[in-house]
């Protein structure tokens, strides 16, 4: 269980391919997606990939309802969310947990999601200025599965799902928006859609652990007096 190594997209956290040049957005790598699409959320980020050891731990608590799983799971996170203290600025940041629905919450017991978000915030060095705030997003409705979905598929599957029940609390702040898992962001991504229709001036992710693409593609600046930009693929 180590974090997540090498090149890796400064919006969404991705993996890219190495050796890299000089990215699209001042200095900064970027994946192919996040260069042609901006993601509703300022910056994301993992402690691990979502393989292994780490996948059976995320498991254990989510599936099996080990809690003590989650105060290691709170460490891990603990240590992704150190990556995005340099963005968070001088104000509090409000951390939302992403919220099951009510359904799913009394079939489980507990949203593993806060309960890492809890451990984190009790270990975490600017916990200070991150304030636990699990009632500003509302799952309104019940979803499927989104395994084995297409990503077209699960933004569908999540469209009106969510809400933010007191956008007056929302207005003018920043977020950090904190789950188990970053499959293909779609989760998060509505979350933060919410979150910003609310008044919310900026949104933050951290996860504990996300799927890498087998293969990730990146982009650089051309150099060239056209300045045009070059995509990339990884062997």
């Amino acid at each position: 269980m180590r974090p997540i190594s090498g090149g890796k997209c400064s919006i969404c956290g991705e993996r890219l391919s190495t050796p890299y040049a000089s990215s699209v957005e001042g200095g900064e790598a970027r994946c192919s997606l996040c260069s042609r699409l901006q993601p509703p959320f300022v910056r994301a980020t993992a402690y691990g990939s979502y393989e292994g050891g780490l996948r059976d731990l995320v498991q254990l608590l989510k599936y099996e309802r080990v809690r003590p799983a989650a105060s290691v799971l709170g460490r891990m996170l603990a240590e992704a969310i150190t990556d995005l203290v340099p963005a968070f600025g001088e104000n509090e940041i409000a951390v939302v947990p992403v919220p099951l629905h009510s359904r799913k919450l009394r079939e489980r017991g507990f949203n593993q999601a806060e309960l890492i978000a809890q451990a984190a915030l009790k270990l975490h060095p600017a916990g200070g200025k991150l304030a636990l705030k699990a009632g500003m997003l509302e799952r309104c409705r019940p979803t499927s599965s989104q395994t084995g979905l297409t990503r077209h598929q699960r933004r569908e599957n999540l469209r009106g799902a969510f809400i933010a029940p007191r956008p007056q609390e929302a207005s003018g702040r920043a977020f950090l928006l904190v789950d188990d898992v970053f499959t293909t962001g779609t989760t998060v991504s509505e979350c933060a859609r919410i979150l910003l229709r609310a008044g919310a001036s900026k949104v933050f992710v951290a996860t504990v652990a996300r799927t890498l693409k087998a293969e990730a593609t990146f982009a650089t600046a051309d150099t060239g007096a056209e300045g045009s930009i070059a995509m990339a693929a990884n062997a």
